[in-house]
């Protein structure tokens, strides 16, 4: 049976980004981008470091509401800004809250901030079918 879901729903989801995180999502997703991977062209870039791929911070707001849900087929889209990099050494954490639940779907919104509580995503949404 499925979660039930309601508006005032809330939950927080914290992750780590330690100096592999990068690296096995590199491999997972072939997105070996040096910026990613190497200090030195993450801090050639402009970035100060390496800097984790957004899609990887995008997946842990998604793995936050997932977690929440309890079934990760119900996820039906999702939309985000990213703001600021994640960058190695990064503590995320996520708080969503379901904003409403209306013709078969649930709205969550989801906000990213680092351990300095400045958002890494803006604007993130993640549409559950109910």
């Amino acid at each position: 049976m499925a979660k039930q879901l309601s508006v005032g729903d809330t939950f927080t989801h914290v992750r780590e980004c330690d100096k592999y995180r990068p690296i096995y999502y590199a491999a997972a997703s072939g997105d070996f981008n040096p910026i990613h991977i190497d200090a030195d062209a993450g801090k050639a870039a402009g970035l100060g470091g390496p800097i984790l791929q957004g899609l990887c911070t995008l997946s842990w707001a998604v793995e936050s509401v997932v977690n929440h849900v309890e079934d990760a087929t119900r996820i039906a889209k999702v939309k985000v800004r990213f703001s600021r990099p994640v960058m190695i050494d990064d503590t995320i954490t996520y708080t969503g809250k379901v904003t409403e639940v209306a013709n078969g779907r649930a709205v969550v919104e989801v906000a990213a901030k680092n351990q300095k509580g400045e958002d890494v995503l803006k604007g993130a949404v993640v549409e559950v079918r109910v």
